[in-house]
C-alpha cells in the first residue's frame, strides 16, 4: 500500500494504477453510474483503505477504498467517515471494513 499526503493525491495515484471508475455507494450494493452496474457485496472486494483528516474541521474527514470487482470493474469509492452510520446494510458495512490485498 502506498503513502499519500492528501485525498487527491491518492486518487490520482490509484487511477493511475488502474482504478479507473467512480463508485457510489447505495444501501446494499456499489453502483458503477458510468458503467450502469450495480456490484454487490459479495462481488467485490476492497485492495486499500486510505483515511484522510481535514485540517480544520472534523467534516472534511474522508475515506477512500480502491476497490476491485469479479467483472474486472477496478474502481474508487470516496465516502465522509460517516460511512459506518450511513443508510447501508450490515452486509455492506461489514465488507467495506474488510480489506482483501
Amino acid at each position: 500500500m502506498n503513502n499519500y499526503d492528501t485525498l487527491s493525491e491518492a486518487v490520482n495515484g490509484l487511477q493511475a494504477r488502474g482504478y479507473k471508475y467512480d463508485f457510489n455507494l447505495k444501501p446494499h450494493c456499489l453502483e458503477c453510474p458510468s458503467l450502469k452496474l450495480e456490484i454487490h457485496p459479495q462481488d467485490f472486494l476492497v485492495n486499500e483503505v486510505y483515511r484522510f483528516e481535514g485540517m480544520s474541521s472534523t467534516d472534511d474527514n474522508s475515506i477512500l477504498f480502491a476497490i476491485s470487482s469479479r467483472y474486472g470493474v477496478r474502481g474508487i469509492l470516496v465516502d465522509a467517515y460517516g460511512i459506518y452510520s450511513e443508510n447501508i446494510s450490515e452486509t455492506m458495512r461489514t465488507k467495506l471494513r474488510k480489506i482483501n490485498q
